[in-house]
């Protein structure tokens, strides 16, 4: 990956599949058109196993397929996948294993909605969870961080074009590597995991930001993809809390501008930067460790 530009991918808010002119009227009843986004299912198949029905904007159908199996523990790090077949008109995806795996009598069909709760914990998967703990060393920087939200922030999105969509960033210092939007957040995080899994990307030094809020499922999904670092300007639900603090993942949410709140793994954060700066370069005042 080339270190001179900030986004391998990134939304495309030119692509005229992903949003749709809508008129309407305004406030003062004049008439206005704006853009809206388009959700359309995606029903994806494990080998000859239907396994759910997804509601998405389907531009990167192939990474979401395999990163909701990769989340669900339906895909593990010895299978390999041998090929991925996407029918736009059909509207389905279907990924191939060189073999049958001992997911697929798992899961009856289900079809989720495009809501922000629409993902699905299984009882295995907490199972695993139980026994997942972070002791990497890997340290964030608040002046990266604070990069790290403006860069995203001002990137041309969906969201800045028509809203109504969840964003998520895999991030690597102060640079965001994959921006991934959809009309669910977890749609948005398992696109991510999909692209890091058929591309082998490691995950122990990476950041993970997401818009949505920090839940239990956000936390679980992101141990899952072994991200030592979750980031929100969204808060925190107390579930969500309990189970960073097991991992020893670090969880900061409400980080908007130059502002955060960490709850969890507070001691990977090195304060860098004076806020009293207002030149906007940071100071090494190199206070690592610190509490909030």
């Amino acid at each position: 990956m080339s270190s001179e530009k900030e986004f391998e991918l990134a939304p495309d808010p030119g692509n005229q599949k992903l949003t749709k002119r809508v008129e309407g009227v305004d406030q003062d009843k004049a008439t206005v058109t704006t853009s809206v986004t388009v959700e359309r299912p995606l029903t994806l198949f494990l080998n000859s196993r239907e396994i759910v029905t997804m509601m998405t904007i389907s531009d990167y159908p192939e990474y979401l397929a395999v990163g909701y199996l990769v989340n669900q523990n339906m895909l593990l790090p010895g299978d390999e996948v041998v090929a991925i077949e996407y029918d736009d008109d059909l509207e389905v995806v279907v990924v191939r294993t060189n073999v049958e795996t001992d997911f697929e009598d798992k899961l009856q069909k289900k079809t989720l909605t495009s809501g922000c709760a629409q993902g699905t914990i299984f009882g295995d998967l907490m199972e695993t969870f139980e026994h997942v703990k972070f002791d990497t060393e890997i340290e964030i920087r608040t002046s990266n961080l604070y990069k790290l939200l403006k860069k995203i922030n001002t990137a041309p999105s969906l969201y800045l074009e028509a809203g109504a969509i969840h964003g998520c960033v895999l991030c690597s210092g102060d640079r965001p590597i994959i921006y991934m939007e959809d009309v669910g957040r977890h749609n948005a995080v398992d696109k991510i995991a999909g692209y890091m899994y058929l591309n082998k990307i490691g995950a122990d030094d990476k950041i993970f930001y997401t818009t949505g809020r920090l839940t239990s499922e956000m936390v679980i999904k992101t141990v899952q993809m072994n991200i030592p670092i979750l980031i929100s300007r969204s808060g925190f639900t107390a579930w969500g809390v309990d189970l960073a603090r097991q991992a020893n993942l670090t969880l900061i949410g409400r980080a908007k501008g130059k502002r955060f709140l960490a709850l969890s793994g507070q001691h990977r954060i090195v304060y860098d930067h004076d806020l009293l700066d207002d030149g906007g370069e940071a100071e090494e005042i190199n206070k690592k460790g610190a509490k909030i």
